[in-house]
């Protein structure tokens, strides 16, 4: 459980809660008409908002200064989002909405289709890495975990992220993964990512980091967006509170969990170049 540091966020983060009000819209990938849950009762908290909007205009300076708040632990359980007849399963049967990706990432035939076999290697992976439940379901958090630890060794194997003299925030909306990287040397070890639904895309290409804000709050949405460092007019990498593999994208930036953006901060500078490809599947 997360406890805050004597602040009450506004009542408008409510709008955005974790826990049983994700729904999975016709934009994510695989079988996803059913709304999606967090697949162990009582998950998340009402405290997290689950997504800060992007600002559609460049950021203005603060009227004085708003701490945000700051977590006095890091939310780090890995909670998987299944539909909801799925939540009690031992070893569902049912297709997530990343079944091709984790059958790729754990080498098994790549069908996009739920066998036995497969739920009991989904379910081993699962087991392995801690995620809740282990009931071999193919969702958002599993199919992040396994991104992540495929890239670990070398991120850039595919060399999609240019190599260049100077540092690069390097933005992979495929596979929901950012690094940095002067030359071929790893600056900021690859993590999570959540980038910009349907209607709402993290813009792609060349980008600078114009301007940062560690204690930044949006006037426009009356949101806290810790460690904000903006590349393009209001997309900007920035912390969240709770999970960052949510069936959703954001609103158009680079979320990060908190802990991670707050290490971004020590790394990236004002004029540091980003380079963002690829698209968020199911977009």
């Amino acid at each position: 459980m997360t406890r805050w540091r004597s602040r009450i966020l506004p009542p408008l983060l409510a709008v955005a809660l974790l826990g049983g009000t994700a729904t999975a819209h016709a934009e994510e990938p695989g079988p996803a008409a059913d709304v999606l849950v967090p697949g162990i009762a009582g998950a998340g908290r009402p405290e997290y908002p689950m997504d800060t909007p992007d600002q559609v205009l460049p950021p203005t300076a603060p009227d004085g200064e708003v701490p945000v708040p700051v977590p006095e632990q890091e939310v780090d359980e890995l909670v998987e989002y299944l539909p909801r007849d799925a939540a009690g399963a031992a070893c569902t049967a049912r297709t997530g909405m990343y079944q091709r990706q984790v059958e790729r990432l754990l080498k098994l035939k790549v069908d996009g289709k739920q066998s036995a076999a497969d739920c009991r290697a989904i379910r081993a992976f699962q087991t392995r890495q801690k995620i809740k439940p282990a009931n071999g379901y193919a969702g958002p958090v599993t199919w992040a975990r396994a991104e992540l630890l495929a890239a670990r060794k070398n991120p850039n194997a595919t060399e999609k992220c240019p190599v260049r003299s100077y540092p690069v925030a390097c933005v992979d909306l495929n596979r929901e993964l950012m690094w940095v990287q002067k030359g071929k040397k790893i600056t900021y070890a690859v993590v999570n990512i959540r980038s910009g639904r349907a209607g709402y895309r993290t813009r792609t290409g060349w980008h600078s980091v114009y301007w940062r804000h560690k204690d930044h709050w949006s006037t426009i949405y009356d949101t806290p967006m810790p460690f904000s460092q903006f590349f393009d007019g209001g997309q900007a990498f920035h912390g969240v509170y709770g999970a960052i593999a949510t069936p959703t994208g954001s609103r158009g930036c680079v979320n990060l969990t908190y802990k991670n953006a707050e290490k971004l901060w020590s790394v990236l500078r004002k004029g540091d170049r980003v380079y963002i490809w690829g698209k968020r599947p199911g977009l």
